[in-house]
């Protein structure tokens, strides 16, 4: 057996205290995340039924939503929803390792979640304190 060697590149010294304003939310948002990917595949009948409303309501009798279109959107929503969780995923190790590129990202995603109201602007806004916090700042910067 032998004793593993310090990663030279990894930040020496105990976790910011605010770092958890970063590492918290992150993992909400990943949790989040993957729930509504096992969720996904379950969506098919209820787009075609909103879509379907939808267009009954705009009275547009032309307008039609093949099974083939509500396929396409289910990939392409299971695409970007696992770019979102690696993206997330690895942001939050990149955090916890010291990377300064882990800070920044976690602002555009700090940014992005600002959108998404209630739940996640609150995170959002925790998260940009946690980035901007001098702590936090100096332990990515090593």
């Amino acid at each position: 057996m032998t004793v593993p060697t310090p990663n030279p590149a990894a930040p020496s010294g105990p976790l910011p205290p605010r770092i958890g304003f970063l590492t918290v939310p992150l993992m909400i948002n990943l949790i989040y995340s993957a729930i509504t990917l096992l969720f996904l595949p379950f969506a098919g009948p209820t787009l075609t039924e909103t879509t379907g409303e939808m267009v009954r309501q705009m009275g547009v009798p032309d307008l039609t939503v093949t099974p083939a279109q509500i396929q396409v959107a289910l990939w392409i929503s299971f695409g970007l929803t696992m770019i979102q969780i690696l993206w997330v995923y690895y942001t939050r190790r990149a955090v916890l390792d010291g990377r300064n590129w882990g800070r920044v990202s976690s602002i555009v995603l700090g940014v992005f979640s600002l959108l998404i109201p209630p739940i996640f602007t609150i995170l959002g806004i925790v998260m940009l304190i946690g980035a901007f916090d001098k702590q936090v700042v100096a332990y990515t910067r090593r």
